[in-house]
């Protein structure tokens, strides 16, 4: 997920923005030294997560090339201690040994198909995700992610799409991956959605740190609201370890140890299913997002945790 037009975050002055039930677990920066952020930051990290985004390109690699299951297993293996849950996001070029070793593994999955403007890939993907559910390897579903962002396809397309998983996998929980609030602007995709997979962030609606842990919990209250019931997952919250910034949000480690520490003990004290994004530093996100878009990963590109205290 980029920036969107039409979505910054504005302050509002009639909010608390630090008050309420949920107030004891924000942590304030400037009350920690770098040494005992980054102690925070590891024995948070080390309580274990709900969820984690797969990084699945090492640094001369990008989307489109193939990727084999030993690189899939070597990672998987690092996020396994810490981690129940995997999220992926394609079922080919290498994407499908993802839920099949995470399955292996004794994690759950959330495999995505990756819907795009390609009507012929959208098939094999669409019909590679039916077949990793049939071997067992699929605990949630997601058809297509951020589609009706990049306009690749029509609200019928999408449905059209959503209508078949589902009746293929009738014993799955199948939804669609957006951001929050595009399940209050398109309800007929909202009901055909089995859980609603919501993507949350607020350094992408330029939000200060000092705010973004309450309006990240505002954005999930949306998507609870338009899901009227319905299971709600956070697929997608991070922020940026460096890059610069966006407006009033800044990509640092100390604001990156801060969100990640707070959005994790939320998860936990509230029950709150969250996949944090993402695992590890990926080099080609730098087109696609600007230099930021590299920096999202609690590893960095060599698979080395980013916040310890080096020895």
């Amino acid at each position: 997920m980029s920036f969107r037009e039409g979505h910054y975050f504005s302050f509002d002055e009639n909010k608390n923005y630090t008050g309420g039930e949920n107030n004891h677990q924000e942590i304030q920066i400037s009350e920690y030294t770098s040494e005992e952020l980054s102690k925070l930051w590891l024995k948070t990290l080390k309580k274990g997560m709900h969820g984690i985004c797969f990084s699945m390109y090492e640094n001369h690699q990008k989307p489109g090339d193939v990727i084999y299951g030993e690189q899939v297993n070597r990672r998987i293996q690092i996020l396994k201690p810490y981690a129940k849950w995997v999220r992926s996001f394609s079922c080919i070029e290498g994407n499908e040994h993802i839920p099949r070793i995470a399955h292996q593994n004794g994690m759950k999955t959330l495999v995505g198909a990756w819907l795009g403007n390609d009507l012929e890939k959208n098939e094999i993907e669409i019909e590679a995700l039916i077949a990793l559910a049939n071997e067992g390897c699929v605990t949630i579903a997601a058809v297509g992610n951020e589609v009706m962002y990049r306009n690749d396809l029509t609200e019928d397309q999408l449905l059209d799409y959503i209508q078949r998983v589902k009746e293929a996998l009738p014993n799955i929980p199948v939804g669609y991956v957006d951001a929050y609030y595009e399940f209050s602007h398109r309800p007929r995709i909202t009901e055909a959605c089995d859980v609603i997979l919501t993507n949350c962030y607020p350094y992408w609606e330029g939000c200060p740190i000092e705010y973004a842990f309450h309006h990240m919990k505002s954005m999930f209250e949306s998507a609870k609201q338009a899901g009227n019931g319905k299971r709600v997952i956070i697929t997608e919250t991070g922020w940026p370890s460096q890059g610069g910034s966006l407006k009033g949000a800044v990509a640092s480690n100390e604001n990156a140890m801060k969100y990640f520490i707070d959005t994790q003990n939320w998860s936990e004290q509230n029950d709150i299913e969250i996949f944090y994004f993402s695992s590890f530093d990926e080099s080609w996100k730098v087109g696609p997002e600007g230099e930021v878009g590299a920096y999202w990963g609690l590893w960095d590109k060599n698979e080395e945790l980013k916040y310890q205290e080096k020895k």
